[in-house]
């Protein structure tokens, strides 16, 4: 197995290749060079799978025996899973309504991010020892990435990990989550600017190669596909436990709303659809509307702001996994993703090829979410079940609620309520908060402040350079 730039001017490679970068070198994002079927009969002998299992069998067929062999691989899933609350690591709740939550949060963050992220962290520690090698990894955070990816490697002697936080757009929760880490390895930065502007220094960052080599930078975001490939799993274990029969002609469709911010969660899922899972993939988005509008009109553009919705992780205006997906759906024609997206990158404004939009509209759903519809689809949520969701599952449950569900319907939950607590009030309804959370606020925390007129970029390199004085 093989990964390919999405804009194909980067030469191929392994599975180690990929885990250890953030952009391909000419600016694309890698994705398998083939995607694997699967037949009638190993989606059957994979129903009977656990969460856990379905993680093994996938990431077995994206990450080579001789590259990670076969026990090794498993081991380091069990590990990655071992700090997961709950005994299945994800768990489906059944609600009034026919409305199904699968609950992607019971990792060590409370938040849907801890499952690709540990196992990723496993695999890097796995190559790391090997060869004896230190990476630097560079991280931007719209809220949860961020501590998912420093608990992650927290501790661990070959990384270094630098996180930029948008300071005053996270929650308390989720910003307390990332300062209150003190570990030598673990450099948090609070920037005064949004999602997308803290992007910014990262891009030129792994732009200069130089530099990138030196330090071997890599990235723990979305853009990295060891991320996409464990989300995958998501979409086949929500398929099995919401599927009525595997023994009809053709197989049972199930519907997946998904939650949706730089869109790494419905790449994974446009890439299970590919595998022959027959799934329908509904993106939900808050107020921040791009990927809707382009799934709509095929007008992939920025809009003039991004606007701070009760949804704060899902507040993105360039969702850069759409790349992954326009590639996947053009038949891997990498010249076209290059032009469009070079064009992207200069106006902030595409308009779909006609062929192109027509494929994506086919192989997705939209619908965007107000604060009003959040905040009434968490109370209704409340009065029904007396269950909690958070703003980003709610997005997904305002879609079930205002949508007539003709076939089985799963929505993805992304996070845990209690990281949302001002949302919950907003929907006047009262929080429910793990003894975990309300550790942090005692604890110390740590962070360097970024301001408005400093060169972000030029901080960041003065710190890694500073920090590789001690490896």
């Amino acid at each position: 197995m093989e990964y390919l730039s999405t804009r194909g001017g980067t030469r191929a490679v392994d599975f180690e290749g990929a885990l250890f970068s953030g952009y391909a070198p000419d600016g694309g994002l890698f994705m398998p060079q083939n995607i694997p079927s699967l037949d009638r009969d190993t989606l059957w002998r994979w129903s009977s799978l656990c969460y856990r299992g379905l993680v093994k069998e996938l990431c077995s067929l994206f990450i080579p025996a001789d590259l990670v062999p076969r026990n090794t691989l498993g081991d380091l899933i069990d590990r990655a899973f071992s700090r997961f609350r709950h005994k299945d690591v994800v768990h489906l709740s059944r609600l009034k309504d026919g409305l199904n939550v699968l609950e992607l949060w019971h990792g060590v963050t409370f938040a849907f991010k801890d499952l690709s992220l540990s196992c990723t962290g496993q695999f890097l520690q796995y190559f790391l020892e090997k060869k004896q090698k230190h990476v630097t990894i560079l991280v931007g955070t719209s809220g949860d990435t961020g501590s998912s990816a420093i608990e992650s490697v927290r501790g661990q002697k070959n990384m270094d990990i630098f996180v930029l936080l948008p300071k005053g757009l996270c929650t308390q929760i989720q910003e307390l989550q990332m300062t209150t880490v003190i570990e030598d390895n673990v450099h948090v930065f609070a920037a005064h600017g949004n999602s997308d502007e803290i992007d910014e220094p990262i891009k030129e960052l792994f732009a200069d190669d130089d530099f990138a080599r030196k330090y071997n930078l890599m990235s723990l975001n979305s853009i990295n596909w060891s991320r996409i490939m464990v989300q995958i799993a998501h979409f086949f274990y929500a398929y099995f436990q919401c599927a009525p029969s595997l023994d009809t002609t053709p197989l049972p469709v199930v519907e997946i709303v998904v939650p949706t911010g730089g869109g790494g969660n419905i790449t994974a899922g446009c890439i299970a659809q590919k595998m022959g899972l027959p799934i329908r993939v509904v993106a939900v988005v808050n107020s921040n509307d791009i990927i809707h509008r382009t799934v709509q009109h095929g007008d992939f553009s920025v809009a003039e702001n991004v606007k701070a919705t009760l949804a704060s992780a899902m507040d993105i205006q360039e969702p850069y996994n759409v790349e992954r997906i326009l590639w996947l759906l053009s038949g891997s024609d990498s010249s076209l993703i290059k032009t469009l997206m070079e064009r992207f990158s200069v106006s902030k404004r595409l308009k779909l090829p006609e062929d192109l939009h027509r494929k994506l509209s086919e192989t997705l759903r939209s619908r965007s979410a107000s604060d009003e519809d959040i905040v009434g689809a968490m109370r209704r949520c409340w009065e029904e079940n007396q269950y909690l969701l958070c703003p980003h599952s709610a997005v997904a449950a305002h879609y079930h609620y205002s949508q007539p569900d003709s076939i089985p319907r799963c929505c993805l939950a992304p996070a845990s309520s209690a990281k949302f607590q001002d949302a919950v009030l907003r929907a006047g309804l009262v929080p429910q908060i793990p003894p975990e959370i309300t550790a942090l606020t005692a604890m110390e925390t740590r962070s360097t402040p970024l301001e408005r007129g400093q060169d972000w970029a030029q901080v960041l390199r003065g710190r890694i350079g500073a920090v590789a004085q001690r490896w």
